[in-house]
């Protein structure tokens, strides 16, 4: 891997005060201001050269776009949120489509219907016999999509296993209408996860007259905590929420309190997509970005980051001509389990999905903790996705990126193909794929601090998926450099993709990098488990179904 005289043979051997000094020397400075007639000239040439258009894709002119979003959310009729279904996230696309139409871009909306969820508040509380109240997120969690309603009333267990059945022998509680022969109508279901689907057993549940539901983990290895999951899509009509085993096995027969007030119903939002024609349609380089935060905050780099990076790098290069048409794509719905894009890529045609030539997916790429991951497209660091090759050509991706964090002297590593972000459609639909990410919720470990700066132990954002992701929640540096990297992969692939899938362009000009990866002086071997921007809803923090 590395050699022995490589920049990070020399960050060990000087400790880590030495190697935060390095690690400034080699990052790239933070923009000066401008100089008269800078962002003139950036808007009277192509920019069609690698040091034209990284010279014009600058810090200020992404922070200009994310404290847009930030405005947004700030109004108070979107109160603090840009998420899928609100006004934030339609003054979010209206802003994207403004500043790419006067640039010069085509752009379209692609509108759909979704799975709206939004919780404002929660309670759980053990009444009788003893009095003793729950913490949300630690002694149980909603599940999306649960109903509202306050009720207090006595907790009946539903064909329930304890002590905890065996792996190989799920329960079936709440799995089927006759489970709730005998039920007392107005009290409420304690079930147990198992075999079937959640909004299955609390349609049965409210079927049989249940006024909330209390779901509790199975109890066997692996399966003992909180249990966060999601009903599917809107229906119930009354509380759901998940516990733990070792809480839930308790509560057959106490009087509990179970209130949720949330909105939970279908409404439509839309993905933003931008073209810019080039020679061939045949060969489409397209890149994307979840535009929609959570509902708890403004998302600004979960994912503005992402958003403000691509908008920035379209305006800048709305003048190239290019061989490859390159096509930019903001997503809706992705906190709700990767919607827009599942949408756009099920709503093409065959032909239309081959003329996709490539797929770039930027997810956070400003975090405040950060690490420099690359997707894995060469399998070098992490499997496969179980049941979803990935395919030929993302291991050439995968270096593009490199090579500019190697030219840059820039550390960087490989984060895996999860299914956690937008790429998982264009995967599972055979498009090769790749993109940047700087860390969720995962922790930083030393190594790392000790390659990019930052802190052990703490997550690579501590505000993901919080109100705390805002304006503030950012990494300048590495904002600075992944907006470069972002300009340099477009560019470079739009002119050529011959080393991704065979097609034959013309060089960048500027010079494509193309190192052997083979001899990766910044590559750091040791990577982490991460997957991209973060647990969103029918994902890993979400049981849609059971998991036997």
């Amino acid at each position: 891997m590395t050699r022995t005289d490589s920049r990070r043979a020399r960050m060990v051997a000087l400790g880590a005060a030495g190697a935060m000094a390095l690690a400034g020397t080699a990052a790239v400075a933070a923009p000066a201001a401008a100089a008269p007639g800078a962002a003139q000239a950036c808007e009277k040439r192509a920019n069609d050269t690698v040091a034209e258009l990284t010279d014009c894709v600058t810090l200020d002119g992404v922070m200009e776009h994310l404290e847009a979003f930030q405005a947004i959310a700030d109004t108070p009729e979107n109160a603090g949120t840009r998420a899928s279904g609100t006004p934030g996230y339609t003054a979010s696309a209206d802003y994207v489509q403004e500043r790419l139409e006067a640039a010069g871009w085509t752009v379209t909306r692609q509108q759909f219907e979704f799975p709206f969820f939004q919780q404002s508040s929660s309670a759980f509380a053990q009444v009788s016999p003893d009095a003793a109240p729950y913490t949300e997120g630690t002694d149980y969690a909603v599940m999306t999509y649960s109903g509202s309603g306050d009720v207090t009333a006595t907790a009946q267990a539903v064909d329930i296993a304890v002590p905890p059945p065996t792996a190989a022998n799920s329960t079936t509680s709440g799995c089927e209408a006759a489970d709730f022969e005998g039920f007392t109508r107005g009290n409420i279901a304690l079930v147990q996860r198992g075999t079937c689907p959640f909004g299955q057993k609390v349609t049965n549940a409210q079927a049989a007259g249940a006024s909330a539901v209390v779901v509790f983990n199975e109890g066997q290895e692996g399966r003992t905590d909180v249990v966060q999951g999601t009903l599917g899509a809107p229906g119930a009509t009354i509380p759901a929420i998940g516990v733990p085993y070792a809480l839930g096995s308790t509560l057959d027969g106490d009087t509990l309190r179970v209130a949720v007030e949330a909105v939970s119903e279908f409404r439509d939002t839309e993905n933003v997509i931008a073209e810019l024609p080039g020679s061939t349609t045949d060969n489409v380089v397209m890149a994307g970005a979840h535009l929609d935060s959570v509902a708890a905050g403004p998302g600004i780099n979960d994912n503005g980051s992402g958003s403000a990076a691509l908008v920035e790098v379209a305006e800048n290069m709305a003048e190239v001509d290019l061989p490859n048409t390159v096509r930019f794509a903001w997503w809706g719905a992705e906190e709700l389990g990767l919607l827009g894009s599942n949408h756009y890529v099920a709503s093409l045609s065959p032909e239309q999905r081959e003329d996709i030539g490539l797929y770039l997916n930027f997810d956070m790429v400003g975090s405040p903790n950060f690490a420099r991951f690359i997707y894995d497209g060469d399998l070098s660091a992490f499997p496969a996705p179980e049941g979803v090759p990935v395919p030929e050509g993302s291991d050439q991706i995968e270096y593009v990126f490199e090579d500019f964090y190697e030219e840059q002297e820039l550390f960087y590593e490989g984060t895996e193909f999860s299914g956690r972000s937008d790429y998982q459609a264009f995967i599972q639909a055979g498009i090769p794929s790749g993109g940047l990410f700087t860390g969720a919720e995962g922790i930083k470990q030393p190594y790392q601090a000790e390659a990019y700066g930052g802190e052990a132990g703490v997550a690579y954002d501590p505000n993901y998926h919080q109100v705390g992701d805002d304006i503030a929640n950012l990494d300048p540096e590495a904002l600075d450099q992944n907006s470069d990297a972002i300009a340099y992969a477009v560019l470079t692939l739009g002119y050529d993709t011959q080393r991704v899938n065979g097609m034959i362009g013309k060089p960048v000009p500027g010079g494509t990098f193309e190192g052997d990866p083979a001899a990766r002086e910044y590559r750091l071997s040791a990577a982490q488990a991460n997957g991209g921007g973060g647990l969103h809803a029918g994902h890993d923090h979400e049981h849609v179904g059971e998991e036997v």
